[in-house]
């Protein structure tokens, strides 16, 4: 049985553009959890900081996973969000579940 890829990414909206960045990655969750290898994309903002994001996604395998890397889709919403968000990219942590 192959492992699912499971990871988590974090990013801060620019001051002003939280709003901006909440729209964008609603649009974008529904692309993704449309994809036939993704199990899991939950997208959230902090509570207390509502600037931040945290993204929690599990896919399939490697496979499916190297498939979500490659959508149409990914590019725009990366470019997009580049220009919206403090860091230079969304941080990411891979996870392994125990």
């Amino acid at each position: 049985m192959t492992e699912p890829i499971i990871l988590h990414a974090t990013f801060t909206a620019r001051p002003g553009e939280g709003d901006r960045v909440a729209a964008l990655l609603a649009e974008f969750a529904e692309g993704v959890r449309a994809e036939e290898g993704n199990v899991v994309f939950d997208a959230t903002r902090l509570v207390d900081d509502p600037d931040r994001f945290f993204v929690y996604e599990v896919y399939r395998d490697e496979a499916a996973f190297q498939a979500h890397l490659s959508s149409p889709a990914g590019v725009p919403f990366n470019a997009a969000l580049q220009d919206l968000i403090v860091e230079p990219s969304s941080q990411l942590t891979f996870l392994r579940r125990i």
